[in-house]
This record gives structure tokens, C-alpha cells and sequence, in this order.
């Protein structure tokens, strides 16, 4: 084991997720494996939480409710928290919309693909944190 994979992260990775059985799945995941989390609900409940508070990472589903989606997160974070543009990933269950295909294409933002299993999960969030250090 790594010594920077022996202590566990001080901020919290913030996790965007409309529905709840994901989100369970995914900040049960993160927490078994050391991280601590913070749940927004929708786009909008994100990006406040991004306006008062740090993070190590952002998560974040392409579509949530209301008009703040994956992409306008994205371009929050690389106008009004730069540092964190590299610590972003998305989750998706429909990569097959052209719109989102062009989201994805156009940020570069890694993403997973829904359905996706815990070390995906783990195995992403570490790359993703492991390259914007």
C-alpha cells in the first residue's frame, strides 16, 4: 500500500445524484474505501454546496432535475473553481443521447458508464484524484 493511500482523504468528494439508490450505492461505496461525502440531490443543491465548501472531487450525473445538469456543473467548476476541472467525473445511463455523447466528447470529462460496479468506481475516482495532484 501506498503511503498517500494509507490515510484517507481530508475533504470530502462531492457526489450528484438524483436517484437515491444510486446515490446509496455510490457514497456507500467511496465511504467503505476511506473517502468522505457529501450528497446533493440535484445540479443546482451542487453547485451551492460548491459556492460555500471544499472539495477533493466532484461525481456528478449528467441529468438531474431541473436545469442544472452535468454539463452546467462543468462549466461552473472551470469558471468559479478552476482546481477542481481536473477532479470532476461523470456517471450516465445514457451515453447512446447525442447530446450527452457531444457533453462528453466536448468536456473530456471521464465518466462512467450506469451500470457500473464498485472498483470501477474506486478504480476512476483514484485515477481522476491521482492526476490532478
Amino acid at each position: 500500500m501506498k503511503a498517500s493511500q494509507s490515510q484517507p482523504p481530508t475533504l470530502p468528494l462531492l457526489v450528484i445524484e438524483d436517484e437515491p439508490a444510486v446515490m446509496a450505492f455510490i457514497c456507500a461505496a467511496l465511504e467503505r474505501h476511506g473517502y468522505a461525502v457529501v450528497p446533493a440531490a440535484s445540479g443546482a443543491q451542487g453547485l451551492e454546496l460548491l459556492a460555500t465548501s471544499r472539495y477533493l472531487g466532484i461525481i456528478s450525473d449528467m441529468r438531474t432535475p431541473g436545469s442544472v445538469g452535468g454539463a452546467d456543473v462543468h462549466a461552473w467548476v472551470v469558471q468559479h473553481r478552476p482546481e477542481l476541472a481536473s477532479r470532476l467525473l461523470f456517471t450516465t445511463g445514457d451515453t447512446a443521447n447525442e447530446e450527452t455523447a457531444a457533453v462528453l466528447h466536448k468536456t473530456g470529462v471521464p465518466y462512467l458508464e450506469k451500470p457500473f460496479r464498485v472498483q470501477q468506481l474506486i478504480s476512476l475516482v483514484q485515477s481522476v484524484i491521482g492526476r490532478a495532484s
